[in-house]
């Protein structure tokens, strides 16, 4: 029997244990060529694969499209076809009033407002990134000298709930939970991050997040560059972190 995957149309030794996770399609291309050889492998319904290598590693891009169920999938196919260390790349709302646009969210948990992750855990299992991949973001960061915020992002089902919940039957619940998560000290809000940490949480993998902020003022294209590149060196950081481990007698 093929072990191709439904979704993705990969097969073990078509990706590699390190994995960006843009929601973008057409930002895999741009992804990939930060990377050494790097060759197209799948296009599937929103899902783009690229793997090539960084310090002689073996790693991929894959996009997830749009919110948790297609990121879900995207998990599982590529866990089992070999992948164990993942990082979201993506854009993000920030929540707080001051957050400059340009600044990048390392994200080390996830509110779950969404309702693919309750098909797996009890919502009071929490959406949390794993601390080695916190750790790798915050160095690449500090790397590529990128302004960063380091906290807890909201991960929702609606993006018009978000931006135009005046207009829906349930604003006033919206924005008083969107109250609640700036009090709380959420930095962010996007639609991915919960279903990477919770699939990630129960297949033993690792995962964080690094997120492009869309905040007050106008918008900034190094910062968007600085998403890739850290994301980039992050992977670097924890290729070295994880050769060392190897040879550590």
């Amino acid at each position: 029997m093929s072990d191709l995957q439904h979704h993705l149309n990969i097969k073990r030794g078509d990706v590699g244990r390190y994995v960006l996770l843009p929601g973008d399609p057409g930002r895999c291309e741009p992804i990939a060529a930060l990377f050494d050889n790097p060759r197209h492998v799948a296009t599937n319904r929103e899902y783009v694969t690229y793997t090539g290598t960084l310090d002689g590693v073996p790693v991929s891009v894959v996009s997830t499209g749009i919110g948790c169920p297609s990121t879900a999938i995207a998990v599982e196919e590529l866990i089992k076809a070999g992948a164990d260390t993942f990082i979201r790349v993506g854009t993000s709302g920030s929540i707080q009033t001051d957050t400059p646009s340009g600044h990048l969210a390392i994200v080390t948990a996830a509110i779950r407002d969404e309702g693919t992750t309750s098909h797996y855990l009890p919502i009071e299992f929490p959406a949390i990134a794993h601390p080695q991949i916190v750790d790798a973001l915050s160095s690449a960061a500090k790397t590529m000298g990128a302004e960063t915020l380091r906290g807890v992002s909201q991960s929702k089902d609606s993006f018009y709930g978000e931006v135009e919940p005046d207009r829906m039957p349930m604003a006033s619940r919206l924005k008083d939970r969107w109250l609640a998560w700036r009090k709380g000290g959420a930095i962010c809000s996007e639609m991915e991050a919960s279903a990477l940490f919770i699939l990630s949480a129960i297949y033993g993998a690792r995962a964080g997040g690094v997120m492009h902020m869309m905040g007050v003022g106008p918008d900034s294209d190094p910062g968007r560059e600085k998403l890739l590149s850290t994301a980039v060196e992050a992977l670097r950081v924890l290729i070295r972190q994880d050769k060392e481990e190897v040879l550590w007698p």
